[in-house]
């Protein structure tokens, strides 16, 4: 007499480990199984409903994948563009930047600062600088997160 799936899945939970690892073997072709009782449990479980009740169809994994491509954040290429291969390349597609030309005026113990914001660089005092930071750290003496001290 066959069990029913249920029952097989209940008999996991008082299962030891290492019946456990043997049985992920024979499911999983032989692939090395964790040795976490917990994880083990749950993988044979659910590799038991897929091979008693059929596993994901093929349109169902065509949807998730079509869904993944759209929506996922991390992977999104649109969300998270690939990096410049240039660091100055990053500056121009900061989005916390002002365009071009912007003098970007700060108030700091009294007196007054302006920046002016340039296509790659900034300047101040007419000198160019690289960063806001490196600004901000010339102002103040101490380092400052540039976009932070600027309030952008």
């Amino acid at each position: 007499m066959q069990e029913t799936l249920s029952t097989q899945i209940e008999t996991l939970k008082q299962a030891p480990i290492n019946e456990l690892k043997k049985q992920y073997k024979e499911l999983f072709k032989g692939a090395n199984s964790m040795h976490q009782k917990t994880y083990l449990q749950r993988k044979i479980a659910y590799r038991l409903q897929e091979l008693g009740r059929g596993g994901i169809s093929v349109k169902a994994k065509e949807r998730l994948e079509k869904l993944i491509q759209e929506y996922d954040p991390i992977n999104n290429k649109a969300l998270r563009p690939d990096k410049p291969a240039v660091k100055e390349q990053a500056l121009l597609k900061d989005k916390r930047l002002p365009i071009p030309g912007t003098v970007i005026t700060k108030k700091y113990k009294g007196l007054t600062y302006q920046v002016k914001v340039l296509e790659k660089r900034f300047e101040y005092n007419g000198k160019i600088y690289k960063s806001l930071s490196s600004i901000a750290k010339e102002i103040t003496g101490a380092h400052w997160n540039g976009y932070l001290f600027f309030n952008l």
